[in-house]
């Protein structure tokens, strides 16, 4: 893939240009929300945003799979493979919350070599390739120097997201962080990137939640892995956990 990530990255952007477009036309308007099997909400900007995606994949990438959160994944056992989420926090978007994004992955062989997270109404996005910068708006970025978990700035979607043994194991975590903060979605892991927070620690999310988000961390100095320190793929748990450094990861480790 080294040849060709410049246009492949540069594909990744277009992707995020029409979702931004799609997103913004259906952004604080009156929409009919659905709610689907897993009691999560779906609108039709989510749809349109996923359809428009995969056109444009099929039309320019006709051999890669496609791994979406509105469609059924198709040729997901091909060496590259897209995982779209198209509003990523959906419960923000149709509240009026700008802190929504549309997320995009390129695998490779089941790694991420790219990843980019668009925050529309944000009008941020940031985007990681393996082996170079994260970029926020194209400009270098880079996750905080922190080293110590009661010095660390701590989000996650909600408290809510943890049950059983999970729960316990987060709120040892929790009660050593100096600040904790909720909601965000996927903006909190570009705060990370940005290094105005510091950790992020999250349960139950599905790949398209998560894979686009490891090329922007770890492009951008971070660690992102599950609870057990493993690297993410399609075939994660849904547990996560991000750093601004392995120092911080390693201890958060330590209590998980």
């Amino acid at each position: 893939m080294t040849g060709d990530i410049d246009t492949l990255a540069r594909f990744a952007e277009a992707m995020a240009d029409r979702a931004r477009g799609i997103a913004l036309r259906y952004f604080r308007q009156p929409l009919n929300v659905e709610t689907k099997a897993d009691l999560s909400p779906v609108t039709l900007a989510d749809r349109t945003i996923e359809a428009e995606l995969r056109r444009m994949i099929a039309e320019t990438y006709p051999e890669h799979g496609v791994f979406g959160e509105e469609e059924e994944a198709t040729g997901i056992d091909r060496r590259h493979v897209w995982v779209i989420d198209p509003i990523d926090g959906t419960k923000s978007f149709v509240t009026g919350m700008p802190l929504f994004g549309t997320l995009i992955a390129l695998l490779e062989d089941g790694v991420p070599r790219l990843g980019l997270i668009e925050a529309s109404a944000m009008t941020e996005r940031w985007l990681g390739i393996a082996g170079a910068a994260t970029t926020l708006n194209g400009a270098p970025c880079r996750t905080s120097a922190c080293t110590k978990l009661d010095q660390a700035r701590m989000f996650t979607t909600s408290p809510e997201m943890f049950s059983g043994d999970d729960a316990g194991r987060y709120q040892a975590l929790a009660s050593r962080v100096k600040v904790k903060r909720y909601g965000g979605d996927c903006y909190a892991y570009g705060l990370v990137a940005s290094g105005h927070i510091d950790i992020v620690i999250e349960a139950s999310l599905k790949p398209y939640d998560y894979l686009p988000c490891v090329s922007v961390i770890e492009a951008a100095g971070g660690v992102i892995t599950d609870w057990s320190g493993q690297a993410l793929s399609l075939n994660s748990d849904g547990r996560v956990i991000v750093a601004a450094t392995p120092e911080l990861h390693t201890e958060m480790l330590s209590l998980l």
